[in-house]
C-alpha cells in the first residue's frame, strides 16, 4: 500500500509539473485554441507596433505610403525614411526585444527565480567593457559590436568556470558568482569612463543606457531569435518539470545536467547578441516574462514565444517613444524602458501578492 500511495502521488506530482513550475500557478493553457488564442493576440500587437515604430517620427508617414513603400514603389524620401533608416530600426528593437524576453524566462527556469533577468550574471558587464575597451582604441562600430560580444561570452565562461569549482554549480552559487563577477565589471566601467577622452564619453553613456541608433541591420538578431523559439519549443514539457526543481525533474526522467547547460548557454548568447546590437537595455528581460506568468500561467511552451513576441513589441513600442518624446533630440532606449519598466514592476508585484 505504502509503495502503491508513493507511486501514485509521484504520477500526480509529475503531471503538475508538466503543466507549471515554482515560479508561478500551474498552466491555463488548455486545449490547442487557447494555446494559439494569446499567441495570435500578440503577434497582432507586435505587426502594429512595428507598424508604429515604422510610420511615426520626424516625418510622419500614412499607413498608406508605408505599403507603397513596400511594394516597390513611392517617393525617393519616402524609400530612404522606411528602408533605410527605419524598418531597420524597428526590426532591431523588435528582435533585440525577443531576445532579452525569451532569455529572461529561460534565466527565471534556470535559476527558478522569477526576479531573475538576462543580465543578472555580469553578461551585460562583460559585453560593455568589451565595447567600451573597443571605443577607447578608437575603432569602427562594427568593430566595438564584435567586441562587446566577446565580453559577454568571457563573462559568461568566467561565471560558470568560478560557479563550477571543482564540483558542481547550483543555482545559489551561479547567481552570487554572477552578482559579484558583474559588480567587477561594473568597477571597470567606472574606470574606463573616468580615464576616457571627452569627447568619447557621450557615445560610451549612450550605448550603457541602450541605444538603437546604430542598430543598422537587424538580421543576426532576428535569425538568433528565432532560431532560439524554435529550439526551445521542443524542450518546454522538460523546462515546466525542471522549474519545480532538479530532484523532481530526475525521478521523471529529465536529464537535469545537461538542460541546465543549454539554458544557461542558450540565454547567454542570447543576451550577448542583443547587448552586441543595442546595448544594454534592462527590465524588459525582468518585466515581460512576469507580466506574462500573471496572465498566462507557467507553460513554457506558450510564455517563450509569448516572451518573444510581447518583449519585442515592448521594445519597439519604447524606441518610438524614445525618438519622439524630445524630438528632434533622442533618447536613449533603455531609459523609456526604465522609465515604463519600474512603475510596471512595481504595479505586478503589488497583483502578485
Amino acid at each position: 500500500m505504502g509503495i502503491g500511495r508513493t507511486a501514485d502521488q509521484r504520477g500526480r506530482s509529475g503531471a503538475v509539473s508538466e503543466e507549471g513550475g515554482a515560479l508561478a500557478q500551474p498552466s491555463r493553457v488548455g486545449s490547442p485554441v487557447r494555446f494559439l488564442l494569446p499567441l495570435g493576440v500578440l503577434a497582432l500587437a507586435a505587426l502594429l507596433a512595428v507598424a508604429t515604430a515604422v510610420a511615426i517620427g520626424s516625418v510622419p508617414l500614412t499607413p498608406g505610403e508605408v505599403l507603397t513603400v513596400l511594394a516597390g514603389s513611392g517617393e525617393p524620401l519616402h524609400q530612404t525614411l522606411v528602408l533605410e533608416l527605419r524598418l531597420p530600426r524597428a526590426l532591431a528593437a523588435f528582435a533585440v526585444g525577443g531576445l532579452l524576453a525569451v532569455a529572461g524566462a529561460l534565466m527565471q527556469v534556470l535559476l527558478r527565480n522569477p526576479l531573475a533577468d538576462p543580465y543578472v550574471l555580469g553578461l551585460s558587464g562583460g559585453a560593455a567593457v568589451g565595447a567600451l575597451a573597443a571605443m577607447l582604441l578608437g575603432l569602427g562600430m562594427a568593430l566595438v559590436s564584435g567586441a562587446a560580444f566577446v565580453g559577454a561570452l568571457f563573462s559568461t565562461l568566467l561565471v560558470f568556470g568560478l560557479a563550477h569549482g571543482t564540483g558542481s554549480w547550483t543555482p545559489t552559487r551561479l547567481l552570487l558568482t554572477g552578482v559579484v563577477v558583474a559588480s567587477g565589471w561594473g568597477a571597470l566601467v567606472t574606470f574606463m569612463l573616468a580615464v576616457g577622452p571627452t569627447e568619447q564619453l557621450p557615445g560610451m553613456l549612450y550605448w550603457l543606457m541602450g541605444d538603437l541608433a546604430y542598430a543598422r541591420s537587424p538580421w543576426l538578431a532576428l535569425a538568433a531569435l528565432a532560431v532560439a523559439v524554435l529550439v526551445a519549443l521542443p524542450l518546454g514539457r522538460s523546462l515546466n518539470v525542471l522549474a519545480r526543481g532538479p530532484l523532481q525533474a530526475a525521478a521523471l526522467g529529465v536529464a537535469v545536467r545537461p538542460l541546465e547547460w543549454a539554458v544557461y548557454v542558450a540565454a547567454s548568447v542570447l543576451t550577448a547578441v542583443a547587448v552586441t546590437t543595442a546595448g544594454s537595455i534592462g527590465f524588459v528581460g525582468l518585466v515581460v516574462p512576469h507580466m506574462l506568468r500573471l496572465v498566462l500561467g507557467n507553460d513554457q511552451r506558450l510564455i517563450l514565444p509569448a516572451a518573444a513576441l510581447a518583449g519585442g513589441a515592448l521594445l519597439a513600442l519604447a524606441d518610438v517613444f524614445a525618438r519622439t518624446l524630445i524630438a528632434p533630440e533622442q533618447l536613449p532606449v533603455g531609459v523609456i524602458t526604465a522609465m515604463l519598466g519600474v512603475p510596471l514592476f512595481l504595479y505586478l508585484l503589488h497583483l502578485s501578492r
